[in-house]
């Protein structure tokens, strides 16, 4: 049949132009066509230019735009996850914090002394050893049959001692006699290894139960610091011990803490307090705690509309060993979080009125990918042990109480008590004090894993204080003002209150100024595919459509002739295996795969005379590709099917 003429035209364009575009057979004449056909012109001049250093000059101006585009949308990349921060400040009326206040000195010593007579006995001892020091008969000088208690033999296992030289030479407090001590020596008043050129260092020695060859010094320069150390060692170790009931009764009421109150102008009570024990501080109140479901607020400014308490501290019932000053510890928070008192905590001395104003900000920063914080924890592997809102000082020591029960098998006494621990004692846990000051060194040294654990909080409020002082009461109304307090405070007019037990606290808002501190994206997506635009068309003239026609080459037609290549090399490496096995005849599909190379040639029109010599031959006729000439005298095989016989026997002969 006759070819169209649409057919013959098409037929002829494909004989006479190469192959190109995505279906070129090589890398090379890809390129050489991407560079023609492209809209961004730094490409298309490098093919067009005559001279090979025109041609030089433009693929160096490509490539150094291609470089300056992607580093700057390397720039803008980094830049889309920062935040910028605003501060918005609010005139309103403001809710008030809760207000934790505890007496510095956690227990009552008339009430804690049957409990602490061995230990305030073998440190008055150590007192008289070391420095002279001696008050006469002691009020709890016990016979010498009650030194059998296990108490006593803990302190003598564990006793201060007073090192003279450099070489580990100490005394024992205990027996009085010098002896060499071992172990590594680390001094506590600093962060550094103690180089032992101070003479009369105290310190004590604490050693592995199970391996007593393990053994750590620990040293102060301070006589002072290492008694307290010292003794609060063992402090914690009897305290431990006593059941939570009966230490609230060894602490102070709300009756014996607070003598005055009045918030905002309105007399308060002990019902506008809520207690809570606190291990180190013993019972601490705090005011506005909202467990009934109701936080108080103030919509006026100013220390007569704040809060305003006079407590009663009790010096003469101070634990002289345990606490060296004498006050009330504050500390303003949050309804929903835990008071760190002994982290953060504000003294408040006696004989003074402290006014502390406030200043409320609350702040909120923007979580991953633009930092590394936490919105509610529950991301951070650790158990918060403390029952409030996420804090990054819950974690930590959360995390220590965890790292603190799995390693020395108890808790420590300062911190919440996690699900089936128990505090550590001497009785139950004898190796937990060299444990615990270890696994502290650790802690502190970042080794235990915690601060890497631990993340800050995205939200949380903050309240600034500015603390002042003033003397209270003034000298001409000193007498009239403890005889009223004393009156109050139920002791009618036989025993006038002293000024040193009494601390006058005020708590108020500066203004009512709420500052907001948020973060905000510096970028959106909007903002980076402008940006994105801006630098392609400034440097390489460049579209959206440019990009992706980038990616189709580059990426998907360049894979395509790679694997393409890659599968006819095992195609022929496979077909030239099979053809060298011994005694298999070549397969008619060999055949047939010659010439077809290029899979342009496949297709529905008619070959031309250079791809009609690739087709593929017939499977019954192993003709040659050429036919012979058409001859009607050459056709001898039709014409002689049998051999003659003369020609038989000539072929014999």
């Amino acid at each position: 049949a006759a070819m169209a003429p649409g057919k013959k035209i098409t037929a002829r364009i494909k004989r006479t132009l190469p192959v190109r575009g995505p279906q070129a057979p090589t890398l090379s004449e890809l390129m050489r066509w991407y560079c023609l056909n492209t809209n961004t012109h730094g490409c298309r001049r490098i093919v067009v230019s005559r001279g090979r250093l025109r041609r030089f000059l433009w693929i160096l101006l490509t490539l150094s735009a291609v470089g300056l585009i992607i580093w700057q949308c390397a720039e803008l990349l980094m830049n889309y996850y920062s935040a910028s921060v605003s501060v918005t400040v609010q005139f309103q009326k403001l809710p008030f914090p809760a207000v934790t206040i505890c007496n510095i000195n956690p227990y009552k010593y008339s009430a804690m002394k049957d409990y602490l007579s061995e230990l305030d006995k073998e440190t008055k001892k150590a007192l008289e050893t070391f420095y002279g020091f001696s008050e006469g008969k002691s009020k709890v000088r016990r016979s010498v049959d009650e030194w059998n208690s296990s108490g006593s033999d803990f302190f003598q296992q564990i006793p201060l001692l007073k090192f003279e030289d450099f070489s580990k030479t100490a005394t024992d407090f205990h027996s009085g006699q010098k002896r060499k001590i071992e172990g590594s020596v680390f001094h506590k008043d600093s962060s550094i290894v103690n180089s032992g050129d101070s003479n009369d260092i105290i310190g004590f020695q604490l050693c592995d139960a199970n391996n007593s060859s393990e053994c750590a010094l620990y040293t102060f320069s301070s006589g002072v610091n290492a008694i307290q150390e010292w003794y609060k060692l063992h402090y914690m170790n009897i305290m431990a011990q006593i059941p939570l009931e009966t230490k609230e009764k060894l602490s102070y009421s709300a009756d014996d803490l607070l003598l005055t109150c009045f918030f905002d102008g309105l007399s308060c009570d002990k019902r506008h307090f809520t207690r809570f024990h606190h291990p180190l501080h013993g019972n601490c109140y705090t005011f506005n705690s909202g467990e009934n479901g109701t936080v108080l607020s103030t919509s006026t400014g100013g220390s007569e509309y704040g809060l305003q308490v006079v407590l009663y501290i009790d010096e003469a019932d101070y634990n002289p060993f345990l606490v060296t000053s004498t006050g009330a510890k504050i500390i303003v928070h949050d309804q929903n979080e835990y008071p760190f008192i002994e982290d953060i905590g504000t003294e408040i001395e006696t004989a003074a009125a402290t006014s502390i104003g406030m200043h409320f900000t609350r702040s909120r920063k923007l979580s991953k990918p633009y930092s590394d914080c936490t919105e509610t924890g529950a991301d951070i592997p650790v158990e918060n042990l403390y029952n409030k809102s996420y804090s990054l000082q819950i974690c930590l020591h959360s995390c220590f109480q965890k790292a603190m029960v799995d390693s020395c098998g108890c808790a420590q006494y300062a911190q919440p008590l996690p699900a089936g621990a128990e505090y550590c004692n001497y009785k139950k846990n004898p190796n937990w004090m060299y444990c615990y000051y270890k696994l502290h060194e650790k802690f502190v040294k970042e080794q235990l894993g915690c601060q890497q654990i631990c993340k800050d909080a995205c939200s949380f409020k903050e309240w600034a204080l500015t603390t002042s002082i003033a003397q209270w009461p003034s000298a001409v109304s000193e007498d009239w003002m403890l005889r009223v307090l004393s009156w109050d405070k139920g002791q009618k007019i036989n025993k006038k209150l002293n000024k040193t037990d009494l601390a006058n606290l005020m708590v108020f808002y500066k203004d009512l100024n709420e500052r907001f501190i948020s973060e905000n994206p510096a970028n959106t997506l909007v903002i980076l595919l402008s940006n994105f635009g801006g630098q392609l068309g400034l440097w390489m003239s460049c579209s959206v459509v440019c990009v992706i026609e980038i990616i189709e080459v580059f990426f998907i037609d360049s894979l395509s002739i790679v694997m393409r290549r890659q599968w006819q090399k095992a195609k022929k490496w496979w077909n030239n295996r099979q053809q060298e096995r011994p005694g298999k005849p070549p397969q008619s599909g060999d055949l047939e795969r010659q010439g077809h190379d290029n899979p342009v040639c496949i297709d529905e029109d008619l070959p031309t005379f250079n791809t009609a010599l690739r087709l593929p031959l017939p499977q019954e006729s192993p003709l040659p590709r050429t036919p012979p000439p058409n001859y009607s005298t050459l056709r001898l095989e039709t014409a002689f099917t049998e051999q003659l016989p003369d020609t038989l026997e000539l072929g014999q002969h």
